[in-house]
């Protein structure tokens, strides 16, 4: 099964159809999840609208209150379902933390900075309810991956999230990315009045939660330059960044290397705990 799993995660991560629904779905009922966790709540709303929806999974054991942590799911910002990330929510979840894989509005629903407000909403509920839970949402902690990076570090950004957050880890994350030059950045933040004031890289750092920056070296999909350039905009504002760089590993790859028989590929599950734990 084991080796099943591994040659179906390096077809995905060769082929790049992770952010196909039928691949992604595939891979999240075959691989195996984390014990010691399990999904306490599904499709709690966050908000009005029917993608204002988040699973909640936590430790089977331990006491709480629990440090509160949000996983935001990539795709391009035109698709992605909570379900599909159930393998990143118990990994994350095993390791002591009340977690929520939270849905947001998509293109051509809606463009930025629609988005990135559903995620400071998702933010803002968990803080306020994560006791109910059994959390403590004095301090989230954020996970995000490639379009869910992105939208979780301009959330706290541009929503003046700052002292709800307590770290940030972000996977492959887009944030410094103009001219437009894909179909999909186009579509998603063509509309928008201020362009410059899109990129994460232009924002107001000087806040900003801690933030740990991990990226592939042989990322095709999100350039380095994206984090490499927030990191250095981090340091000049004096804010605590740091920057991981996995070779070779690629855009979906570094995503998948949560999944439990993936994470040889890379230590990013690690890495990000590790780093939280200085903060919690």
């Amino acid at each position: 099964m084991r080796t099943l799993l591994t040659s179906l995660g390096l077809v995905l991560l060769v082929l790049g159809l992770v952010y196909h629904f039928a691949a992604l779905r595939a891979f999240n009922l075959l691989v195996p999840k984390d014990g010691g966790a399990a999904r306490i709540a599904v499709d709690v709303a966050y908000g009005p609208h029917l993608r204002h929806r988040l699973d909640l999974y936590r430790p089977v054991q331990g006491q709480g209150p629990l440090p509160v942590l949000l996983f935001v799911y990539g795709g391009s910002w035109d698709s992605g379902r909570k379900e599909d990330y159930a393998f990143a929510a118990h990994a994350f979840a095993a390791h002591g933390y009340l977690t929520a894989v939270a849905d947001y509005r998509l293109v051509p629903d809606v463009h930025y900075p629609g988005f990135v407000d559903d995620t400071a909403r998702a933010l803002d509920w968990l803080a306020d309810n994560a006791e109910d839970y059994g959390g403590d949402g004095e301090g989230i902690f954020v996970v995000g991956h490639s379009a869910g990076a992105y939208n979780a570090v301009q959330a706290v950004l541009r929503n003046g999230l700052h002292g709800r957050v307590s770290a940030m880890a972000s996977l492959a994350g887009p944030f410094d990315f103009l001219p437009l030059d894909s179909p999909k950045s186009t579509a998603a933040f063509a509309q928008a009045a201020d362009l410059g004031e899109t990129q994460p890289v232009h924002g107001d750092l000087s806040k900003a939660p801690p933030l740990l920056l991990l990226h592939g070296g042989g990322d095709s999909t999100v350039g380095l330059h994206n984090s490499r350039n927030l990191h250095a905009a981090y340091l000049r504002e004096g804010r605590e960044s740091r920057l991981t760089i996995y070779k070779p590993i690629g855009h979906v790859g570094i995503m998948l290397a949560l999944a439990k028989p993936l994470r040889h590929h890379a230590p990013v599950l690690d890495d990000i705990l590790r780093f939280f734990q200085m903060y919690r």
